[in-house]
């Protein structure tokens, strides 16, 4: 259970757990990298745990979300991607909340873009870990950020957020 109930910063470091609680699964690279239904329900008994006595949310991700790693390995990984479900659960699992729809309009610099959408496409990147002001406006350092983005992610490295970046912006793993 780690440091249990309302003791949030653990062996991640400070930041990645300032808000979310961390849950161990052991599985590897080589050996066991299948987790067992056991070790599915483990994990979500110590979710289910850590949300009726710790307050927890409904958010459930990977190490990989915060940090550039491999970890939780791709079939843990997959899992909780596809909503965490309970194995031989008869119900569905809650599906991912939808990701903000791409705005229509392609944004780029220059000339200076301003608008809600520019707010919502950087404080996404934000979340990601990019440095990044999050003030609405598209101006070069959220160009500089955009083709950084699309380098990493082997997207047409233009600077400006198009429909596949916006959309990578909320798909693609953090890496």
């Amino acid at each position: 259970m780690g440091r249990g109930p309302k003791r949030l910063p653990a062996a991640n470091g400070a930041g990645l757990n300032s808000a979310h609680y961390a849950v161990l699964g052991l599985v590897g690279s080589s050996g066991l990298v299948q987790p067992n239904d056991a070790m599915l329900h483990a994990i979500l008994d110590a979710v289910e745990y850590l949300r009726d006595r710790g307050g927890a949310g409904r958010e459930i991700k990977g190490h990989r979300d915060g940090y550039s790693t491999s970890c939780p390995g791709d079939p843990l990984y997959a899992w909780i991607r596809r909503g965490a479900p309970r194995p031989g659960g008869d119900g569905d699992p809650e599906p991912p909340e939808p990701h903000p729809s791409f705005p229509g309009r392609t944004l780029k610099y220059p000339p200076v873009m301003v608008g809600e959408d520019v707010r919502t496409w950087q404080r996404q990147m934000r979340e990601r870990g990019w440095d990044i002001d999050v003030d609405g406006l598209y101006g070069p350092s959220s160009r500089d950020v955009c083709r950084a983005f699309q380098e990493e992610k082997d997207l047409a490295v233009t600077g400006a957020v198009d429909r596949a970046t916006w959309n990578a912006a909320w798909e693609e793993p953090i890496t």
